[in-house]
């Protein structure tokens, strides 16, 4: 008894009819949703991978009808990926205005906090003991900041890292907040000023 067909397996047919972006479809994790859009213009009885492949049977595999089909399918296809698109940036967009307007006393003033911390007591805390280790030359002390310096780089790089990340996306948020728009990336904005150059 042959094995039942997958989605997968209708690939090959699907790229050599000419749609070779719904061919990938039908080979990835969502190939139920291409293999159903595919059976709808094919006018398969069922959205099945046998009824799929029997309709590609019945119409040809090489007639201009299963390869019109397919097309039309494959263009179906790109449409819903790019509506799934838009209603994912819209509901990121969503997701960030709320955090930008909540109320929320934790979701206002993490950032905040997280600044201050490291300004006002972490960087003077560190400096302090180690000037204080250097001015009564506490051999131990100095030895332990020295063996330290690398991950002591590496920690405060990343801390300031992402200090800075909040410093130059605070002014985006604002205006996000005042125009109901979600905020532009600083890779967005440096592409738009590439672009003007040109």
């Amino acid at each position: 008894m042959a094995s039942p067909l997958d989605w997968k397996d209708l690939a090959p047919k699907a790229i050599g009819l000419g749609a070779p972006l719904l061919g990938q479809a039908l080979g990835g994790p969502l190939g139920a949703v291409a293999g159903t859009i595919l059976a709808q213009a094919l006018g398969a009885p069922a959205a099945t991978p046998e009824a799929v492949d029997d309709a590609i049977a019945v119409a040809g595999a090489a007639s201009a009808g299963a390869a019109e089909a397919a097309r039309k399918a494959e263009s179906e296809w790109l449409a819903a990926l790019a509506e799934i698109g838009r209603a994912q940036v819209a509901e990121v967009g969503a997701t960030q205005r709320a955090e930008m307007l909540s109320t929320d006393p934790l979701q206002r003033w993490w950032r905040p906090l997280y600044a201050l911390e490291l300004t006002l007591f972490e960087c003077p805390a560190f400096a302090l003991t180690l000037l204080h280790a250097l001015w009564l030359g506490h051999q131990p002390g100095i030895d332990g900041f020295a063996g330290l310096s690398a991950l002591l780089m590496t920690y405060f790089g990343a801390r300031f890292g992402v200090l800075g990340v909040y410093v130059s996306g605070r002014s985006r948020e604002k205006q996000a907040g005042i125009t109901g728009q979600p905020p532009v990336s600083l890779l967005a904005e440096l592409i738009r000023a590439a672009v003007k150059k040109k």
